[in-house]
């Protein structure tokens, strides 16, 4: 890719023949990585199909703001020549009046179209749809199809699958693929070679990552959004991939602790950055107060038996880190449907033996290091040096179950109440079963060394 821009790039004839000859996903990338002004000269530079490629392409940050930037008319006219769902995700992301203005300019066919996208709720099948696909009537031939795919194959979203629809009711009935067509005879009929089953089929307000997993599950290439029988659009893997992107970027940033950024991280302002992040910062600091108040509840305690201070990091830690694995696979397994809400008790029956096997595995780890340590003469731990790693061992079993179970079922308590899942951080888990922790951590000192150094 040859770099390209105002201040190292060379003229505007060097731009343009760069921006004419370069792969457009390259351009994309080059432009994003330019300040929107920047951006919005480089594309000044460019003919008119090369800009209609280049916002053709989903990955183009900012593509409202840029389309913006452009004369009205040359707007109008760009958004005319784009794919159908393209222009959707552009005006979506326009303010008013600005949209309205641009949808007015557009032919009333066109716009009919757009606003009918525009309507559905973002996320959904009718949402990310085009209507630029190929449908031929049931009783068309095989040579009659090929040479109407001839004739529309610039103004289609994709060729390779072909959706029949009764001549009468435009109703969907069967969907071929172009392979199976090109090797059908020219005077068969179409639904000849069409595989005799029923398409599988969305409804407008279908999520879209049931979308993909149904994409996925049988895999095609499109899948068609049908309402009353009558095929409304396609949704195409690639539009389905990009959206999935989005929503896994969108979970990734929940499950760090904070909400989800809309920008890319390196255009995202300072204070829009702050605000980002401080607010869940400031609830996740507010949550770990009460390990405090944990800890000044145990303040008779830890006056006479310091040494149990000593371990808290190692407590508070290990069932942080059980409870954010739990929560992480659960997480992805409800994302995935591999799991449902009916489920839980499924998954809780599975996390109790797993908790316990690993919280015995770490308190053997934990008893047997303040023995070496002991006996290597590294920290002396007292004259009961048994009894304190046998707390620190007994603890360690019931955190890590603890925090195992919580941490898979933290998951399904905000889904049943309408919440993403993904809002269960990993800090979040983190900061809960660090207050539980340490009140299992303590109750068991109390109950083993009591007596002693209790």
């Amino acid at each position: 890719m040859n770099e390209f821009s105002p201040v190292a790039g060379g003229d505007a004839i060097t731009i343009a023949r760069v921006l004419a000859n370069d792969h457009v996903a390259d351009i994309v990338e080059a432009l994003n990585r330019e300040p929107r002004e920047t951006a919005s000269e480089l594309l000044s530079e460019v003919t008119f199909e090369r800009l209609v490629e280049i916002f053709d392409q989903p990955e183009l940050d900012g593509a409202s703001e840029l389309v913006e930037a452009l004369p009205h008319i040359k707007a109008g006219k760009l958004l005319a020549a784009m794919s159908v769902d393209r222009a959707a995700d552009i005006l979506r992301d326009l303010e008013e009046p600005a949209r309205s203005e641009l949808l007015g300019g557009l032919a009333p066919r066109l716009r009919v179209t757009l606003l009918a996208i525009l309507g559905y709720p973002e996320g959904s099948a009718a949402s990310i749809m085009t209507t630029e696909f190929v449908s031929v009537p049931s009783n068309w031939t095989v040579g009659r199809t090929l040479d109407y795919i001839r004739k529309v194959e610039r103004t289609r979203e994709t060729v390779y699958a072909i959706y029949i629809v009764e001549p009468q009711t435009q109703v969907l009935v069967r969907s071929t693929g172009l392979r199976r067509l090109i090797t059908g005879e020219p005077d068969d009929l179409i639904m000849a070679v069409a595989q005799d089953r029923v398409p599988v089929t969305v409804s407008p307000l279908t999520d879209g990552e049931k979308v993909a997993q149904l994409i996925s599950k049988y895999d095609l290439l499109a899948i068609p959004v049908v309402e009353n029988g009558k095929i409304l659009g396609i949704v195409t893997i690639d539009d389905i991939i990009d959206t999935m992107i989005e929503e896994t970027t969108e979970d990734v940033h929940r499950f760090g602790g904070m909400e989800a950024l809309d920008q890319p991280y390196m255009k995202m302002s300072f204070l829009t950055m702050i605000r980002k992040r401080g607010g869940w910062l400031c609830a996740l600091f507010i949550s770990e107060m009460l390990t405090a108040n944990a800890m000044q509840s145990y303040e008779g305690e830890l006056e006479k038996a310091v040494v149990l201070t000593l371990f808290i990091p190692l407590i508070m830690s290990s069932g942080g880190n059980s409870g954010s694995q739990a929560t992480s696979l659960v997480i992805r397994a409800l994302a995935l449907r591999e799991i449902g809400l009916s489920d839980w008790w499924r998954v809780a029956l599975r996390e109790l033996p797993t908790g316990l096997a690993l919280g015995a595995v770490l308190g053997v780890v934990g008893v047997c290091r303040i023995a070496l340590w002991q006996y290597l003469g590294l920290y002396d731990y007292g004259p009961h040096w048994p009894l304190i790693a046998t707390t620190v061992g007994a603890a360690l079993v019931g955190i890590v179950t603890f925090g195992s179970l919580s941490g898979s079922m933290l998951p399904f308590v905000l889904k049943r109440i309408g919440f993403d899942p993904a809002s269960a951080s990993a800090p979040f888990v983190a900061t809960l079963v660090d207050v539980t922790g340490l009140v299992i951590y303590f109750s068991v000192a109390l109950v083993i060394l009591g007596g002693t150094l209790l």
